[in-house]
């Protein structure tokens, strides 16, 4: 390699990590930071709920946004996003928030490895974190499945199936072991396949209106019941 060349290339890779390191959030903490830091405070009986989660919950603003026109729910879904890094964001867009309860969906993103190889008891012990720290906060916990699919059309060549149905029967025993809400989304939308009904989605892994139209109900009921 000509050594002018190499002396350029290796100038600018160098001006140019330091930039390119500093962009980086691989959290995505400041996606939130600044609605946060602007919140509404609670008024005399007010009780905030939380959604957190990836694209099922962040969409479903797009899908159903007449359920977040309730102020007090705020939706902190971000797409894309695995439960290692929600667990990392959990305490910036969930308890700093002081939420009544907080409604946890995730896992699947993890299957379809968006940040890497995983195991189910990774995934598992990172939920389960997150549980812990709600509870430790005084935050009640509603649990969701994880929604079935029998591929992603992003990593096609992961068959997720079997995988979601085991960690939602750990997830399912947990939350009866721990008296947490549990959301069977899942029993409801899945098919003779185990993936999800082509009349509920627009890809086989995200809901579609009628979809959503599905989970609202449970939605309503779990939070009856935590804002009692």
């Amino acid at each position: 390699m000509n050594y002018r060349l190499f002396v350029f290339i290796f100038l600018i890779l160098n001006v140019m990590a330091p930039i390119f390191s500093f962009g980086q959030d691989w959290a995505d903490l400041t996606r939130f930071r600044f609605k946060n830091e602007s919140i509404d405070y609670l008024m005399v009986g007010e009780k905030r709920v939380v959604f957190m989660g990836n694209s099922i919950f962040e969409n479903w603003l797009r899908f159903d946004p007449e359920l977040f026109s309730n102020k007090s729910l705020v939706n902190r879904g971000i797409g894309g996003q695995t439960t290692p890094q929600m667990l990392v964001r959990f305490r910036a867009d969930v308890i700093d928030l002081h939420p009544e309860a907080v409604i946890i969906l995730a896992g699947t993103n993890d299957l379809a490895e968006n940040t890497g190889p995983t195991t189910l008891k990774m995934i598992l012990d990172n939920i389960f974190s997150m549980v812990q720290l709600a509870q430790m906060n005084d935050i009640k916990v509603v649990l969701c499945t994880i929604l079935p699919a029998s591929k992603y059309p992003w990593n096609s060549y992961i068959k997720p199936a079997d995988k979601i149905e085991k960690l939602n029967i750990a997830l399912k025993n947990y939350a009866k072991a721990n008296n947490i809400i549990y959301l069977d989304f899942y029993s409801l939308m899945k098919n003779e396949e185990k993936g999800l009904l082509k009349s509920l989605t627009y890809d086989g892994v995200h809901p579609n209106t009628e979809g959503y139209d599905i989970m609202r109900p449970l939605i309503e009921d779990a939070l009856d019941k935590v804002l009692k």
